[in-house]
């Protein structure tokens, strides 16, 4: 036979069973229901035994239908006790459970804890035993873990997985004491203080982990409106929607029933809100997404998992996780221990519905990581069914503990605090010394510049005062050239001969001075002494002046010499003629320079 898939729903006077029998025969089913008991066959399907959370009543009101695409069978019952609430509809593991299963006494697949033994057990006795003289036994080497700690030498034959699932070597003899001493250690060993510090001030990408919300706080949300409104406090359906992956493992798990004792039942809620607490962190770092480190996260957040850990009270929970976010992911921010503890605060006000739910994704997650799947058998497999038949008042009470509880960066013993001081003056330092550095820079480049304009000012002057030193020694050049010119022009009148205005050469003695165009050249020739030349110089200047004296402005052109001017020539003598017998005289130049000569003779144009 085959147990069918099948859901339940309510309403305030029906409960609703929704059961999936693809090719089944329609006309050949049978339905019985009374009191707590439900039971359904359709050839090949056989729904055993549903135990109801509440009691049903035939009364006529009862319907069933049968969708023949969707091949599924719709029942609907109504309620002994109109609008009473059946909690736990969600949890078909534990709805599959039979009556039996539900008693005290132990099943095969029960696991029950020694110390709570039955009175009906205890009356079934056997006091006639064999009796065998004492010997001193050693005590016993195995120490237990697992779910509960109902397990031990699951590793002995594991050994070659181990290093891959947890950090603690050779479980099996170590007890609880030496585990928690060698985790501080191993913490205390791996923590960065770079890290932490490059996480906590750099925070951008944290800040963004911290925007995602993951599907519980829209469900939260609803829950608290709703609460808000009716005043009622109990899981909802509408509130929590489980896959139909989810319902498949869900009724893929064997039920069983665990009788814990007070301890071993402290220590597994202990472990749940452990467990979550990795869940929260990795669903927010990777934002609701499964990756190869998904596995890797969550184990190695959780102490319950990786180091086989039995917790003593809620505060020490939140310590150990606290610590190991901070030395071993990626992204070690207190944020993301703040985030993971409100989370999993929400996820237990949800109510065991939605605690289930993140079970089913842990234990899918390690079922496809190997060698994680081992940790399903020794923790997940169990908490998915236990959660099932935990009272709600229970969780209630776990989450208000929770809540209660507070946890700072002083209480993870790291010297966080201290660290972040230190870090924080280490950079007003820093910027101290930039900003001194800056100062400098700006003052050095003040000085630079200035230095740069004196610099620039000194050398234009000394370019003005080369420009006009140049100028001065081009003018001095200049006037030079002009000496040493008139020097040259002298030196060669003394061997040129002697030209008169007629172009006739004269004898010795003769001086020629010309003036033209603002430039003096003055041509002297004279073998006598130099203060001969000075006088017959002086000599033609007055008769130069007396010339400019005539009273008809007019004035012969012409050197005149001392022995022409003792012998004058015949006025009519005084002009010259050219090739056409043309006569030219030289007029004086209105202009009041007395040295101006103009001579124009055929002989001289040519």
């Amino acid at each position: 036979m085959i147990t069918p898939a099948f859901e339940l729903s309510q309403d305030p006077d029906f409960l609703t069973v929704k059961i999936r029998v693809p090719y089944a025969r329609p006309s050949e089913f049978d339905i019985y229901f009374e009191g707590e008991d439900f039971k359904f066959y359709a050839k090949p399907y056989f729904l055993r035994q549903l135990t109801l959370p509440g009691r049903i009543v035939e009364d006529g009101r009862e319907k069933a239908s049968y969708n023949t695409d969707e091949g599924t069978f719709t029942i609907q019952l109504p309620k002994e006790v109109p609008g009473q609430y059946f909690e736990g509809l969600d949890m078909l593991t534990s709805l599959l459970a039979t009556k039996k299963s539900r008693s005290a006494k132990p099943l095969v697949e029960e696991m029950a804890a020694s110390a709570e033994l039955s009175e009906e057990n205890e009356e079934d006795f056997d006091w006639e035993m064999e009796q065998i003289p004492y010997e001193e036994s050693p005590p016993a080497l195995q120490h237990p873990y697992g779910f509960g700690n109902l397990r031990s030498g699951v590793f002995q034959r594991l050994q070659e997985e181990l290093s891959d699932v947890i950090d603690i070597k050779d479980p099996d003899q170590t007890p609880a004491e030496e585990r928690r001493r060698k985790r501080l250690a191993a913490e205390a060993a791996k923590f960065e203080p770079d890290h932490y510090l490059a996480d906590f001030f750099e925070d951008e990408a944290i800040k963004h982990l911290l925007k995602y919300k993951p599907w519980w706080i829209d469900a939260h949300k609803k829950m608290t409106a709703l609460q808000g409104e009716s005043h009622q406090e109990h899981d909802s359906p509408a509130f929590v929607v489980f896959s139909e992956e989810e319902r498949e493992q869900m009724r893929k798990f064997t039920n069983k029933s665990y009788l814990l004792d007070k301890r071993s039942r402290h220590h597994v809620y202990l472990g749940l809100i452990d467990i979550l607490l990795a869940y929260c962190y990795e669903i927010c770092v990777n934002e609701g997404d499964k990756n190869v480190e998904s596995s890797w996260n969550i184990r190695k957040l959780s102490a319950t998992l990786c180091w086989l850990e039995s917790f003593s009270s809620i505060h020490d929970v939140l310590v150990s996780f606290g610590r190991r976010v901070l030395c071993y992911p990626l992204y070690r921010h207190f944020g993301l221990v703040t985030r993971a503890f409100n989370d999993t605060v929400m996820i237990l006000q949800l109510g065991k519905a939605a605690v289930l739910k993140c079970l089913l994704d842990i234990h899918k997650i390690f079922m496809e990581s190997d060698p994680a799947y081992i940790l399903n058998d020794l923790f997940i497999t169990d908490y998915c069914i236990w959660i099932q038949k935990v009272k709600s008042k229970k969780l209630a009470a776990l989450c208000e503990s929770l809540q209660k509880t507070t946890l700072s960066k002083s209480h993870l013993g790291l010297e966080l605090e201290e660290l972040e001081a230190a870090a924080v003056l280490v950079q007003e330092e820093e910027k101290a010394l930039k900003a001194a550095g800056t100062v400098s820079k700006q003052q050095l480049l003040c000085s630079e510049s200035e230095t740069s304009d004196s610099e620039e000012s000194s050398s234009t002057s000394s370019s003005e005062t080369e420009g006009s030193d140049s100028d001065e020694q081009e003018s001095s050049t200049s006037e030079d050239g002009e000496i040493n010119s008139f020097q040259g022009t002298l030196q060669e009148e003394r061997t040129a001969p002697l030209i008169d205005c007629n172009g006739l050469r004269q004898g010795t003695g003769t001086t020629a001075v010309e003036v033209g165009e603002g430039k003096s050249k003055v041509s002297l020739q004279s073998t006598a002494p130099p203060g001969k030349l000075v006088e017959e110089l002086e000599m033609q200047i007055h008769s130069a002046m007396r010339l400019s004296e005539q009273p008809e402005g007019l004035a012969t052109a012409g050197c005149i010499s001392q022995e022409q001017e003792e012998n004058p020539v015949p006025k009519a003598d005084r002009f010259s003629e050219d090739a056409a017998g043309k006569r030219n005289f030289l007029e004086v130049s209105p202009k009041p320079n007395p040295l101006l000569f103009l001579c124009s003779t055929n002989e001289d144009e040519e």
